[in-house]
C-alpha cells in the first residue's frame, strides 16, 4: 500500500466518522469542518453556513485555475448495514463506510494530496447535494461567477465515475400535479371529467406514449427520455367517484431537450387539464445549453480531460452538481473514484485501487502546477 493511499485512508476514516447524513441535515460549521480546517495549513479557508445544514468550505492555495468540488453529506444509513456505518473498515480490496463511495473517498484523497504537495489547489466542499437543495453551489456561484478573468477556468466535480471523466449526463425535473373531479356514486355513467383518478390514469397513459416516442433522441451515448410516475394517490373507496387525485412524477432529459418545452408538453397531455401543475425541482443537464452550446461545452471538457491525462468515460444517467457549474458557463466534468452501483447501498464501499489511482492522478496534476 502506497504512502499516498495510506494517507487517503487515514483521512477517509476520520471523514466517515463524522455524521453528515442528509436528512436530517444536522450539519454545522464545527465537527467535520473543524477537522478540514486543521488539515489545510497554508490554505486560505472560508466556511459559510447557508442554513438548514448547508455549509460550504472554500479553500485555496496559490493561484489555481481549477476548482475541485466534493459533497460531504451522505444519504441516511439503513438497518441492512452489517456494522457501524461510521466506522471505516478496510477489507480485502475495498474500504467500507457510509459515504466512502459517495463521495468522501474523493475528499480524503484531496486532503492527502494537499498535504503531500505545495502546488496550487482549490477545493469547494459542500453538505447539501443529497437534499436536492443546492444552496451551497448557488452561494459559491454568486461570489465566483463564470466571467472573463474570474479566479477559476473550470470545475471538476467528484462523484463515483470509476476513475473516468464523465462529460455528459441527463438533467432531472420533478413535478407535482393535481386533478379535480366530483364525488358521487360510482354506479352511474361517468364523463371523463367526473373522476379525478380517471383523469390521472388517462394522463399517465398519454405520458407513457409521449415518452416512448422520444426513444430515437440521442446525445453523447445517451438515448431517449427517462420518465417515472413515482406516486399516485386520491379517491375514497371503490364505489365513490374520486373527487381529488395527486400525481408526482419525474423525468430526466437529454442535454439537447428543452426543459420548459417538456414541462409544457406534460401539462397538456390527457383529456382534462390538471388544476395544479408545479415543478418542484430542476437540475439542468451536463453540459448545459442548447444543442450547439452543449456540444461546444462537451468538447471543451474533453480537451481539459485530455490535457490532464484523465481517461474519458461514457455519459451517465444520474445527475450531478457539475450541471450547476456548466449552466453558468464553467467548463465542467465529473470525475471520482467508486462505482455508482455502490452509492446509497448498505455496506457502501470504494475499491482501493480506484482510490489510489484517483489520488495519484490528483498528485500528478497538482505537483506539476496544472491545477
Amino acid at each position: 500500500m502506497s504512502a499516498l493511499l495510506d494517507a487517503t485512508l487515514s483521512h477517509l476514516r476520520a471523514l466517515v466518522a463524522f455524521d453528515t447524513r442528509n436528512p436530517p441535515r444536522a450539519i454545522g460549521t464545527g465537527g467535520i469542518f473543524d477537522y478540514l480546517r486543521s488539515q489545510l495549513p497554508g490554505f486560505e479557508v472560508t466556511v459559510t453556513d447557508h442554513g438548514a445544514g448547508a455549509v460550504t468550505l472554500h479553500a485555496a492555495r496559490g493561484q489555481p485555475r481549477l476548482l475541485f468540488n466534493v459533497h460531504l453529506d451522505t444519504v441516511p444509513d439503513s438497518p441492512a448495514w452489517s456494522a457501524s456505518p461510521h466506522e471505516l473498515r478496510v477489507e480485502g480490496d475495498r474500504a467500507i463506510g457510509l459515504g466512502a463511495c459517495d463521495i468522501k473517498g474523493a475528499a480524503a484523497a484531496l486532503l492527502a494530496v494537499a498535504q503531500a504537495t505545495d502546488g496550487p489547489l482549490a477545493l469547494l466542499l459542500t453538505t447539501d447535494e443529497e437534499a436536492n437543495d443546492a444552496r451551497c453551489v448557488a452561494g459559491f456561484l454568486r461570489d465566483f461567477p463564470a466571467t472573463p478573468g474570474n479566479r477559476y477556468e473550470a470545475v471538476i466535480v467528484a462523484e463515483p465515475t470509476r476513475g473516468e471523466a464523465v462529460l455528459a449526463h441527463r438533467g432531472i425535473q420533478s413535478v407535482l400535479m393535481r386533478f379535480a373531479g366530483q364525488a358521487g356514486h360510482a354506479s352511474g355513467e361517468q364523463k371523463p371529467t367526473d373522476s379525478a383518478l380517471h383523469q390521472a390514469v388517462r394522463w399517465g397513459a398519454a405520458a407513457l406514449d409521449f415518452v416512448a416516442a422520444q426513444s430515437h433522441e440521442r446525445f453523447g451515448g445517451l438515448t431517449g427520455l427517462r420518465f417515472n410516475i413515482g406516486r399516485v394517490e386520491g379517491g375514497i373507496k371503490a364505489n365513490v367517484i374520486a373527487p381529488t387525485a395527486e400525481v408526482r412524477f419525474g423525468f430526466r432529459p437529454l442535454p439537447t431537450m428543452h426543459p420548459d418545452r417538456l414541462l409544457e408538453r406534460f401539462a397538456s397531455l390527457g383529456d382534462v387539464a390538471p388544476v395544479h401543475f408545479e415543478e418542484t425541482f430542476r437540475g439542468s443537464s451536463l453540459p448545459a445549453g442548447d444543442t450547439a452550446g452543449a456540444e461546444t461545452r462537451r468538447l471543451a471538457a474533453r480537451d481539459l480531460a485530455d490535457e490532464l491525462e484523465i481517461p474519458v468515460g461514457n455519459a451517465v444517467d444520474f445527475w450531478t452538481e457539475a450541471a450547476l457549474f456548466s449552466a453558468v458557463g464553467y467548463t465542467a466534468f465529473v470525475y471520482g473514484p467508486g462505482d455508482i452501483a455502490q452509492a446509497h447501498s448498505a455496506d457502501e464501499w470504494v475499491a482501493l485501487d480506484q482510490l489510489q489511482q484517483y489520488a495519484e492522478n490528483l498528485y500528478r496534476i497538482v505537483s506539476r502546477g496544472n491545477a
